[in-house]
């Protein structure tokens, strides 16, 4: 039998019992990547060729494509800024996905997320696949990741997504013991326990309520666009939240939503959401610490 599970909660879900009896849980992760990405500054053999302003673009053999690379910076440089001004005016917490190399080359982003009270989580050593990486090499990457986050932002990451993973990277993540989930994974609106010791709990993620979305073909033009996009999805779930309360992911990017042109649709959106009622706003590390108190693993 293959080793899925497509049934998942089905049509009796547990109640989340959110703080406040809110309807909804909403939380929103800053993917902090630049300076992670393929580059041969970074060691490697090709260029970034994922997640920017020109799709298709291949990736060049043995040198640096300096657009790319630009691209990325813009997110460091200026974006991550942008995002952060937005949610410390609005007073709204999120987690941020850190890369260890990000954080290495631009250690104040590190040292702001800690400031502003947000949770930082891993997001692997580095912005790249890892399905082909060796087993010894990821798990160094998982405790140098650990380390640099520990370092720069003063408190060891509780939360894990790697994104391209490995056939191995939740074993690892299990090995090492200190995490209280991780969220490679698409296929739910509420936490879920795996099966097996020891006990590991996964929060889901998504890459539909996404700012990747402006960068697909099939995905979103304009800020107006992206706006509609969450503010549907928000509706759906708070609705069903009367009687069966879920969460909602929201995935954004400093090189990506980060631009003047996008921006405001993360800043209307948290307007509406703050508009309405029984809604927690929070961290993924809180929303796993309530399931493991509400829920725990059986």
């Amino acid at each position: 039998m293959a080793d899925r599970d497509l049934r998942g909660y089905g049509q009796h879900p547990p109640h989340p019992r959110w703080p406040g009896a809110a309807r909804i849980a909403v939380q929103f992760v800053l993917n902090v990547e630049e300076g992670g990405e393929s580059t041969v500054v970074n060691g490697d053999e090709f260029s970034e060729a994922y997640l920017h302003e020109l799709p298709g673009r291949t990736a060049r053999s043995g040198e640096r494509d300096f657009s790319v690379e630009g691209m990325y910076e813009y997110g460091s440089r200026a974006g991550v800024w942008r995002v952060l001004d937005l949610f410390a005016s609005r007073g709204v917490p999120l987690t941020a996905f850190a890369v260890g190399r990000a954080l290495e080359h631009n250690p104040d982003i590190g040292k702001a997320l800690r400031d502003a009270g947000h949770e930082v989580a891993g997001h692997g050593y580095r912005w790249i696949d890892y399905r082909n990486v060796p087993e010894d090499t990821e798990r160094d990457h998982i405790r140098r990741t650990i380390e640099i986050i520990e370092r720069v932002c003063g408190k060891r990451p509780v939360g894990w997504y790697t994104g391209r993973v490995s056939a191995r990277t939740r074993q690892l993540l299990r090995d090492d013991g200190g995490f209280l989930y991780d969220s490679d994974a698409y296929n739910d609106d509420l936490p879920y326990w795996l099966p097996g010791p020891p006990a590991h709990l996964v929060v889901p993620y998504t890459l539909v309520n996404n700012d990747i979305r402006y960068l697909l073909p099939n995905g979103c033009s304009t800020a107006d666009d992206f706006f509609q996009h969450l503010k549907d999805a928000f509706d759906c779930l708070w609705l069903e939240g009367e009687t069966h309360p879920k969460m909602m992911s929201i995935g954004l990017h400093a090189r990506i939503g980060g631009h003047p042109a996008r921006a405001g649709a993360v800043t209307r959106f948290v307007d509406y959401v703050q508009s309405k009622q029984d809604v927690w706003l929070c961290r993924r590390e809180e929303i796993a610490r309530h399931w493991i108190a509400a829920h725990p693993c059986p």
